[in-house]
């Protein structure tokens, strides 16, 4: 059984359009009108337009949504760029990450982990040794 595909809601999916083909640096599949869909590796972010249909109040995703990549600091600044909100610094967490926490518009928290330094797990390889 494998993770491929995780969804969050979008208040304005125009907005988070702009904002995540921006972060994530890739164009959005918009096949489905109320959804949109990034392929981060073998997960897909899926973006619900939380104003189609008949839907519960608006509310952020509850849990933070981990992101790795390899460039960390560009990400970072595209994060800025894109106008996230509550940009951390890049810091060096207690379990080895390197890595940045923000929100989207819509106030999802993201964090984005440089992919050398991922923790996997107490026993799991490290990221590096994969690569």
């Amino acid at each position: 059984m494998r993770v491929f595909r995780i969804a969050i809601p979008a208040s304005r999916i125009d907005r988070s359009r702009v904002f995540y083909e921006h972060l994530l640096g890739i164009d959005a599949d918009d096949t489905v009108p109320t959804r949109l869909y990034f392929r981060c590796g073998d997960v897909i972010l899926a973006l619900i337009d939380w104003g189609a249909g008949d839907r519960p109040p608006f509310r952020p995703a509850p849990e933070q949504l981990y992101f790795a990549t390899g460039d960390v600091d560009a990400v970072r600044r595209r994060a800025v760029a894109a106008g996230a909100v509550d940009v951390s610094d890049i810091e060096v967490r207690p379990w080895g990450e390197r890595s940045f926490y923000c929100l989207d518009p819509d106030g999802n928290r993201l964090s984005f982990v440089e992919e050398g330094t991922l923790y996997l797990g107490r026993g799991a390889a490290r990221s590096s040794d994969h690569l």
